[in-house]
């Protein structure tokens, strides 16, 4: 069944070709495609367009059809195009001239995009929360770690004294920055579209501000032209944002690759918790934060990949939207299945407390030492010298008490504040 359907066939190769993989994808748009039939029924028989028996009976319908949704008993068998089409003939199969009447006053352009706009609302409401609980992960990982010392690297060059308790808050805090792009994509998504029709509105004289209230949107998108505009528009905001939050998983995904070698050696994981080698007995393989580091490598391409296919587009609806769907919902799930495992496996890090006695690392102390001779009255640049002198003669002597006070340093993590501003960051959509 197609929405569109004038009584001539279409070829098969041209269906399969443009269907594409719409019926398997639109089973995560299909509770938000029929809740935004029952609020666009309810207001259709506020206009006059239905009456108020074929409303019950839609509504009646309509919510059988989200409890057989949220049951995960719900299907799009070959032969229909889409959710739209499978939704209306069930309704059609049930309610008989009243199921016709729930595509009165709109297109599936605007139906679509007002599924889109609820299915990202949702997905960065549960990105947020998977966001959330890594954090809080972290932050705690970092408070029980905070006098645990390691190198800090530069060039990936031993530079400078840091800790677990440091480096954890770091990316706790990174995830604040993401926070803030996935409240700025909620804010594009947060938008009703639904009454642009095809992008040019209608002639019915229908009640956009109500299926705004009721669909829970905090404000219209008004005109219908520019709603048809979001297409793309919105799944570039969300690429955006789940791209920030996939960068900063794989780069700490890549500090656990490295900090997990013999040659490192500052963390590791349970034996259950990593893989083995085939020839090799002794191996304890990351693969699940390799794994994770590949996967958000792949997301952080979503933008550049949605600009390609949307950036020379004229206004109105194209066919080429439907490819960013293709790409978006995996790559949402993979995200949200990458912060699961993290936290996880985070769950079960082993920290080793001693590495910072290794000899190796002495030279992390030279700028202690630097600052203890300048609080003695020598000159910065003179302290410079000597203690590179010292380091060339062979006679450097590092000193490796540790005293850093100011915010944010390894003696003041300011983890109190992080969690403080996160909490103020994940309030700021609601």
């Amino acid at each position: 069944m197609k929405l569109w359907e004038k009584g001539i066939n279409t070829e098969k190769i041209i269906e399969e070709f443009t269907v594409g993989n719409d019926r398997v994808l639109d089973l995560q748009l299909a509770k938000f495609d029929v809740l935004g039939s029952i609020a666009h029924a309810k207001m259709l028989a506020s206009v006059g367009l239905i009456s108020e028996e074929e409303l019950a009976g839609l509504d009646k319908e309509l919510n059988h059809l989200l409890q057989t949704i949220e049951a995960g008993n719900f299907e799009i068998e070959e032969g229909f195009e889409d959710v739209h089409s499978k939704v209306e003939y069930v309704l059609t199969e049930k309610l008989g001239e009243a199921g016709k009447k729930i595509h009165t006053a709109r297109s599936r352009n605007d139906q679509v995009l007002a599924d889109l706009h609820l299915f990202v609302k949702d997905e960065i409401e549960q990105i947020k929360q998977l966001v959330k609980g890594l954090f809080d992960r972290l932050i705690a990982l970092s408070n029980e770690h905070k006098e645990v010392l390691i190198p800090g690297y530069t060039h990936l060059q031993v530079a400078m004294p840091s800790s677990i308790g440091l480096w954890l808050g770091a990316y706790a805090e990174s995830f604040i920055d993401d926070v803030y792009l996935l409240n700025a994509a909620y804010k594009i998504a947060d938008q009703n579209p639904l009454g642009s029709a095809a992008g040019y509105g209608s002639s019915f004289p229908i009640d956009r501000q109500q299926t705004t209230d009721l669909l829970g949107f905090s404000t219209l998108k008004y005109n219908s032209v520019a709603a048809q505009m979001s297409r793309g528009k919105l799944e570039k905001s969300l690429s955006f944002a789940i791209a920030s939050v996939a960068g900063t998983l794989s780069k700490l995904a890549m500090d656990i690759c490295l900090y997990m070698t013999q040659n490192f050696g500052f963390i590791s994981f349970p034996d259950q918790l990593t893989t083995g080698s085939s020839i090799m007995p002794h191996k304890k393989n990351p693969d699940v934060f390799e794994l994770v580091r590949a996967k958000c490598n792949k997301i952080q391409a979503l933008p550049s990949e949605f600009m390609a296919i949307t950036n020379n587009l004229p206004s109105g609806y194209h066919r080429d939207f439907q490819l960013l769907k293709e790409s978006l919902l995996p790559a949402i799930e993979s995200l949200k299945s990458c912060l699961t495992v993290s936290d996880y496996a985070f769950s079960q890090l082993i920290v080793k407390e001693e590495v910072i006695n290794d000899p190796k690392y002495d030279y992390l102390f030279s700028v202690e030492v630097v600052n203890e001779l300048v609080t003695q009255g020598v000159s910065f640049r003179d302290a410079y010298k000597q203690v590179a002198e010292d380091i060339a003669n062979g006679t450097y002597n590092p000193q490796k008490t540790v005293n850093h006070t100011h915010m944010g340093s390894i003696g003041n993590l300011g983890n109190v504040e992080i969690e403080e501003k996160m909490g103020k960051t994940l309030e700021i959509v609601k």
